[in-house]
């Protein structure tokens, strides 16, 4: 009994003196400056040195440099095979969304998703690559569009960096 009030008089203790020494919150405080966050030319030398294609221009408004960046946009089409049966496509269908979660976890897509309607379109794939050849060796890579259930048509896209959806 002894030693267990020792030893958790000594946990106690051990707590007390490692907090003690906290004076500063354990996340750091946002005072507006991003201090590490690399600058509009260190991302665009990164970009280039990558073999991606990039422009930048000052906003007239902000006075802000935008950097813009190509990507590529897939648009995923009705394909010219789709007679496989519900199972089938079931299955094509949970691989698909498998290889759209790889190429995003990996870094070579940044945002897929379906169109809400019927149309020949189906849905579209941003891919964040350097050149065309690579954004259609990945989208063909998509087991729909292996199976033929899919068709991919392919465009090259502009958009600025660091800007998100809203």
């Amino acid at each position: 009994m002894a030693a267990l009030k020792l030893w958790g008089t000594l946990v106690l203790m051990a707590f007390v003196v490692s907090c003690k020494d906290l004076k500063e919150p354990l996340a750091p405080k946002d005072n507006g400056l991003d201090v590490d966050k690399p600058s509009i030319s260190q991302i665009k030398k990164q970009l280039d040195a990558k073999g991606f294609q990039t422009f930048d221009y000052i906003d007239e408004k902000t006075k802000d440099t935008v950097l813009m960046q190509q990507y590529f946009i897939a648009f995923l089409k009705t394909g010219p095979n789709r007679g496989q049966s519900e199972k089938e496509a079931d299955s094509l269908q949970k691989l698909h969304l498998e290889h759209l979660g790889r190429m995003y976890e990996l870094g070579y897509a940044d945002i897929s998703g379906p169109f809400g309607d019927e149309g020949e379109i189906r849905g579209i794939t941003i891919y964040n690559v350097p050149t065309l050849q690579i954004a259609d060796s990945l989208a063909h890579l998509d087991p729909m569009v292996a199976a033929g259930r899919l068709a991919i048509e392919l465009h090259p896209w502009w958009a600025a960096k660091g800007f998100s959806l809203r």
